[in-house]
């Protein structure tokens, strides 16, 4: 497997990629690169048409930059082209993140001074999840009663919530038969106890 160094005018953007790419999106990606390098390269198949790296020749572009490592697929046949570029592009939905462990990484990079805002999870703080995402919609019979709720906190903001879910946490309130997520036990109760304290008997 080889990397080369192509031209971007000679790489082919496929007419019908099925992941579309925001301004935010593909700004996000051009930071990364100008931070790291192009680590990352494009795959494109024996016509120079791109199979995964869409985004990133988009980036290459806003970035002005002349080439791009490219690794040219030649041995896939058409078939397994079209196949690569649909799982290629599926399998970053069906992973998921261990929010504890991102925590742990953020945090660190904190101490350390980085821009967290090149590792896309910025200052967005989130119970379940750091990232917005639309759960599926799924008949009542295979839907999970679970929801991933992400919220954008000022520092500040994020502080006291990081406060208020320790001391929570810290009284045992982040127990429940219904879900195994402390956080998002621990929130459920923060606001359970405001409802019940300060709606002035508001359903």
């Amino acid at each position: 497997m080889n990397i080369e160094f192509v031209l971007i005018d000679k790489i082919i953007p496929y007419a019908r990629n099925q992941r579309k790419h925001s301004d935010d999106q593909v700004k996000k990606i051009a930071s990364s690169i100008r931070e790291f390098g192009f680590k990352n390269p494009v795959i494109v198949d024996k016509n120079m048409s791109i199979i995964a790296g869409h985004g990133r020749v988009l980036a290459a572009e806003k970035l002005g930059l002349d080439k791009v490592p490219v690794i040219v697929a030649d041995d896939l046949s058409d078939a397994q082209v079209k196949a690569y570029r649909l799982i290629d592009n599926r399998s970053q939905d069906l992973s998921e993140f261990d929010m504890d462990l991102v925590s742990l990484e953020l945090e660190e990079l904190r101490e350390l001074d980085f821009n967290l805002e090149l590792t896309g999870f910025a200052s967005s703080v989130s119970i379940d999840e750091l990232e917005e995402c639309e759960l599926p919609e799924l008949s009542d019979g295979d839907r999970e009663p679970f929801q991933q709720m992400a919220f954008k906190l000022h520092d500040e903001q994020a502080d006291s919530v990081k406060r208020a879910l320790k001391f929570a946490i810290d009284s045992g309130a982040n127990q429940s038969d219904l879900n195994e997520n402390r956080n998002g036990n621990a929130i459920a109760f923060i606001c359970e106890y405001f409802l019940m304290n300060f709606n002035n008997g508001q359903s």
